[in-house]
């Protein structure tokens, strides 16, 4: 029997930030895979710098920012002015849709412009995200990007999805800001800039984990079961006993280990295969990712590494939305590189350049539904947990959308409140 005060469940970045949060006391990490990180993994392969996802960073704590660049050393982090796109009928258009309907083909600029000032109105509040982005947008600019690409992102019917699903990372617009843009590109979005470490984000991941006792972290260990009223947790090699948890696992998988009853259906997601890509000579420049809402493309987004690190070769993260009940093997994973080529070809962006190292990872789960009822009950079994000394924190142990600097914020505010 192995004892701490405090046993971290997760070692990611909320699970590290949570330990370096209360150095010198007495904690251990338990983490599932042969490494920490989590989700913030990165791939070196054939000279390519690849992350499971496209993982960039957004600081509005300047402190934050200072303390993780200072441990990587100011030189080695790139702060780049964000370009992004949308893929439209052939051509691209900037980020976000809303704000620069002004660069469609005229008569799509004219149905989406007359829409957003046609659209129906009604006293009743939006039930749903659907609802919401109807009655804010109108049907043009819902039934040309939003709708189809928010299906391919979530992999779902967006009326399933609670009005505030996406927080403050939607890029809100009304009408007026709207027609305003229209004297010019109007991209400005809660990332404008964004930075990333030249050995990739997995540097934000080992700068944070310089704050953590290296013996206190256990790898390979995966904790099955927990007793809170013994206040033991049972993993794959041992009995651990505590005083409290901070648990980062998913919270539907942390409400099953402690034998919580609740409701498994409230807690849906998808899953995302992303397909890293590394070819032979350059594409388009400049570019950062582009938006593809156009349902016969495999892709929701493609990202091009290179343009951040001013590469000579093209370097993509490729990511594909998959409904959470569905078969990823691995004669899948083959169909869908050979979908994904075919169609990086259609839309011109692979050329003459020959494919000369890729990867594959599959996140499961990716992007959680949130819905009216799945914030109801996480609150609540929050809660009641909490009473039994058992924290939940992180994107996924808040069953919630948020940034990395997000989960950093709450693990140090959740330290504070438990010191």
């Amino acid at each position: 029997m192995v004892k701490t005060h405090t046993l971290i469940i997760g070692g990611g970045i909320s699970g590290l930030s949570y330990a370096e949060a209360i150095a010198g006391r007495d904690y251990l990490i338990c983490e599932a895979l042969s490494d920490v990180g989590g989700y913030c993994q990165t791939v070196k392969q054939d000279g390519f710098i690849w992350d499971y996802s496209g993982h960039f960073f957004h600081f509005r704590h300047k402190e934050i920012e200072d303390h993780l660049v200072s441990r990587i050393g100011r030189e080695r982090v790139r702060t780049v002015v964000k370009d992004s796109r949308i893929h439209f009928k052939g051509a691209w258009i900037d980020f976000p849709f809303q704000r620069n309907i002004h660069q469609l083909p005229r008569e799509d600029f004219l149905d989406c412009l007359v829409d957003l000032f046609e659209r129906p109105t009604s006293s009743a509040a939006p039930a749903n995200f659907k609802e919401m982005l109807f009655a804010k947008f109108g049907k043009g600019i819902c039934e040309r990007f939003l709708f189809p690409y928010n299906e391919k992102l979530y992999a779902t019917d967006l009326s399933h999805l609670d009005v505030d699903a996406m927080g403050r990372f939607f890029p809100h617009a009304n009408a007026e800001e709207i027609v305003r843009g229209f004297r010019g590109t109007n991209n400005q979005s809660y990332n404008a800039t964004f930075t990333y470490p030249e050995g990739g984000a997995i540097e934000y991941v080992r700068a944070t984990q310089q704050g953590v006792d290296a013996h206190r972290i256990l790898l390979n260990e995966r904790v099955q079961t927990i007793d809170p009223a013994k206040k033991i947790a049972t993993t794959n090699n041992r009995e651990i006993a505590f005083e409290q948890v901070v648990s980062c696992a998913p919270f539907p998988k942390l409400l099953q280990i402690t034998g919580t009853p609740h409701d498994p259906s409230l807690y849906t997601y998808n899953k995302v295969l992303v397909f890293n890509l590394g070819f032979s000579q350059k594409g388009p420049k400049g570019l950062h990712w582009i938006y593809y809402p156009e349902r016969d493309l495999s892709f929701y987004r493609v990202g091009f590494y290179d343009n951040i690190f001013d590469s000579a070769r093209m370097s993509l993260y490729v990511e594909l939305g998959y409904p959470r009940d569905a078969l990823i093997d691995a004669a899948e994973v083959e169909r869908m590189r050979q979908r994904v080529l075919e169609d990086l070809r259609r839309v011109g962006l692979v050329t003459s350049q020959e494919l000369v190292s890729w990867h594959h990872v599959v996140l499961d789960p990716a992007y959680v539904h949130i819905t009216e009822q799945s914030n109801a009950d996480v609150k609540a079994k929050k809660a009641q947990l909490a009473a039994q000394g058992i924290h939940s924190i992180g994107r996924y142990g808040s069953w919630t959308y948020c940034s990395i600097e997000d989960n950093i914020v709450e693990a140090r505010e959740l330290a504070k409140q438990l010191a």
